[in-house]
């Protein structure tokens, strides 16, 4: 290697390890969207493939790799790795539930589009869905504690569809996204059952309380509830943590929203641009 290389690289490294610590054992990304890939198999045999393993494949590999990932994830958080084969026990136990959720949301998504011509299809060929069945497994994994491979999931799903929901969300069954492009689910909102968003669609927070050393505050509830059987249409957007939207409510597309709704009512916004409720 040249000197002039030797010295740039240095100089990288320095800075580096100055910003982020001294190197450590982190959890490899390129395998974590293959442990997406392995779950999708052993869910939906026949639907998705992977190095061509069968299911029961799928879920031998799976064990050992997504082991390997959560062990790799406590050493860099600073966590004991020993803990690595029971939270990897306990989310292969979460398996059969992630399924059924999902189950619901193909119906939900399926009910809810005539353009769907299976459940089939909706499975192949709806982002939605896929982002959906990636935010599944990374809620999970998010609930058990599980430092960075959640987040490494659903950030790949956003970068594949341009949905991006926060693994710490929280959704209902029969979970129903339309279209899906651009859609912000952020990590303290709470969706109820039957819930369906178009596409723009934000559940957001509101600007952030600053420390007294003028940086945000982290943690604490910052995004919307939303009730039961409520449908969001396109560009909507709710901001912040008190803000509820009741059960059974209809939100029109581009309205902007910042407190909370009463059930059963029909937001929109007029000709004079002020919402309607």
């Amino acid at each position: 290697m040249k000197d002039m290389h030797k010295e740039v690289l240095h100089r990288i490294r320095e800075t580096r390890y100055s910003n982020l610590g001294a190197p450590l054992r982190i959890a490899d990304r390129r395998k974590i969207v293959s442990l997406i890939k392995e779950i999708q198999v052993v869910l939906f045999p026949g639907y998705y493939k992977f190095r061509e393993l069968t299911d029961e494949e799928a879920l031998e590999h799976l064990y050992t790799e997504m082991n390997a990932q959560i062990f790799s994830a406590l050493c860099c958080s600073g966590q004991p790795p020993l803990q690595a084969d029971e939270l990897t026990d306990r989310f292969i136990e979460r398996l059969p539930k992630i399924l059924d959720l999902l189950n619901t949301d193909i119906q939900a998504i399926y009910d809810g589009d005539p353009a769907a011509k299976s459940k089939a299809e909706v499975i192949l060929c709806y982002p939605g869905f896929y982002t959906i069945c990636i935010y599944r497994i990374a809620h999970e994994l998010y609930d058990l504690k599980i430092p960075y491979i959640p987040r490494i999931m659903t950030e790949y799903a956003h970068e594949k569809t341009g949905i991006d929901i926060n693994p710490g969300a929280t959704i209902g069954e029969y979970f129903c996204i339309d279209h899906g492009t651009g859609i912000v689910i952020g990590e303290t909102a709470v969706l109820g059952h039957h819930v369906k968003l178009y596409q723009g669609v934000t559940i957001g927070a509101k600007s952030f309380e600053n420390d007294e050393n003028g940086n945000p505050v982290k943690g604490g509830k910052r995004h919307p509830d939303i009730g039961n059987h409520v449908i969001v249409y396109a560009n909507a957007t709710i901001l912040g943590g008190d803000t509820h939207i009741g059960d059974n409510s209809v939100i029109g597309g581009n309205v902007w929203i910042l407190s909370s709704v009463a059930p059963g009512s029909t937001v929109y916004y007029t000709n004079e641009n002020k919402p309607r409720k």
